[in-house]
């Protein structure tokens, strides 16, 4: 990826920063990391619809080449049809792919005493190829140390998500 390349990081609370100051969010620190222009294209509460309506007017204004995609987590709260989830989800993916942004996609925990990855990821990242990165939300969030609350990592955490993502656009040779 050309050190010009545009990242957009597109989500919701957990890609806008929320438990942390702006600079401390994961796309804040990922550009410190990877001198890339990072955009944090987050929206605290949004749900997947929501998402899918934003996205193209982002991708026709940044023209990113590389889309970090973490979404679904408030459908997964507030109990919404996971089927609608997947298929924008899906649909956030392909929209990327159309202006010639590669996609990854990062898995959400669904609630539950043990987090991990809510299995429509996994199912997403399989048919459609895009580079999945299944546990580090998951992971961030079952340790209260990277915590701010319940579900938002704290600067730590934050940190820990950028790191591990820099690491995987590392090893995939993106930058």
């Amino acid at each position: 990826m050309p050190t010009d390349a545009v990242i957009l990081a597109f989500g919701d609370s957990l890609t806008h920063g929320n438990g942390a100051r702006a600079e401390e969010s994961y796309p804040a620190v990922l550009q410190q990391l990877s001198g890339r222009t990072v955009i944090n294209a987050g929206v605290s509460g949004e749900e997947s619809a929501q998402g899918l309506e934003r996205l193209p007017g982002l991708l026709e204004t940044y023209h990113p080449r590389l889309l970090i995609l973490c979404h679904g987590g408030n459908d997964i709260l507030r109990k919404k049809d996971e089927a609608r989830m997947e298929a924008n989800v899906r649909q956030m993916i392909a929209l990327a792919r159309a202006q010639h942004a590669e996609v990854v996609l990062l898995g959400v925990p669904k609630p539950g005493l043990f987090l991990s990855a809510a299995k429509v990821y996994d199912r997403i990242a399989g048919d459609t190829g895009v580079v999945f990165i299944e546990d580090l939300v998951p992971d961030v969030l079952a340790d209260r140390a990277l915590k701010s609350d319940s579900v938002h990592p704290n600067r730590d955490g934050y940190r820990v998500m950028a790191e591990q993502i820099y690491k995987v656009l590392q090893d995939a040779g993106a930058i």
